[in-house]
């Protein structure tokens, strides 16, 4: 197959690139500087400059463009960035997959928060309604609803609604492994409230599911199928890496350091896969041991 891919230089992007080629696909990365590469195509999401030829001989364009939502203080420049940086890149790629005479399918990257930030116990199924207030629920199906010139061309759209992907230097291990190895690894407040994740290689390999389909469409939840709890997290990290966790970060403390951030770690998301479950996709590594495991090799 031939593949498109926006934000490929970021950790999902590379990993999802190599997975691809070792399957023999040939992956074109779009990339907003001068590249020399044979495999790169320039683009500007934010004027909708883009190589039309690359996306009509695609078969499959994937859109992971988007600014990181980790970045503190959250100020309203930060905001507008998060918002713009995803409904530009997906309104450019929506649009030219549009314009092609043969669509390819789109498969773009969204996110957990189309539900909500704070769900309690609830399971969260892709038939589960979009939250109908927030900042992060608002930017994600902003970010969706930037698809629509595809959905309307009659091309295969997919969401991918990733949870906490979970790899060593990246992401959210990224920012607790250190704490963790120094025995300082803390529950968050209580740490009842609910924490889904998945492994990077189960992200990629459900997200090469969908890219090879033919006839996968809509929204994906990439969630492992054993969601659990801040405590539970914690303690099975702590047991990976063989340190205590008997510390606890009171909430108050979070939300005076955080301010309206605080609200991303505490809030409670219990998501479940079951479009990819019913689309017969099998995890490698279902439960939360078996992904940190993976995450730490």
């Amino acid at each position: 197959m031939q593949v498109v891919i926006g934000g490929a230089s970021g950790f999902l992007g590379t990993a999802l690139t190599q997975h691809l080629r070792q399957r023999g696909h040939q992956v074109t990365r779009l990339v907003r500087s001068a590249d020399p590469a044979d495999d790169a195509s320039l683009w500007d999401p934010y004027t909708g400059r883009i190589d039309q030829i690359v996306i009509d001989r695609a078969d499959a364009v994937v859109n992971l463009s988007g600014a990181s939502v980790a970045h503190w203080p959250r100020t309203e420049k930060r905001r507008r960035m998060i918002l713009e940086s995803r409904t530009a890149a997906t309104g450019t790629l929506a649009k030219a997959v549009a314009a092609s005479a043969d669509p390819p399918a789109l498969i773009s990257s969204s996110g957990m928060s189309y539900y909500g930030v704070d769900c309690g116990d609830e399971v969260l199924t892709e038939r589960t309604d979009a939250a109908d207030s927030g900042f992060l629920p608002g930017v994600v199906q902003a970010w969706e609803g930037a698809a629509s010139p595809a959905v309307e061309a009659g091309a295969r759209v997919c969401f991918i609604r990733t949870t906490l992907v979970l790899k060593d230097d990246e992401g959210l291990l990224r920012f607790m492994l250190p704490a963790w190895k120094l025995g300082l690894g803390a529950r968050l407040g209580p740490g009842r409230h609910y924490m889904s994740f998945i492994s990077l290689n189960d992200w990629v390999r459900a997200a090469t599911l969908l890219i090879e389909s033919s006839d996968l469409s809509g929204p994906f939840n990439f969630g492992a199928p054993v969601p659990v709890t801040n405590a539970e997290f914690t303690d099975t990290l702590g047991e990976v890496v063989h340190r205590p966790t008997f510390l606890v970060a009171p909430r108050f403390a979070l939300k005076a350091a955080l301010g309206s951030m605080a609200g991303d770690l505490l809030g409670s998301m219990r998501v479940s896969p079951s479009a990819l479950v019913d689309a017969g996709f099998t995890f490698e590594q279902p439960d939360l041991r078996s992904a940190l495991e993976a995450a730490l090799q």
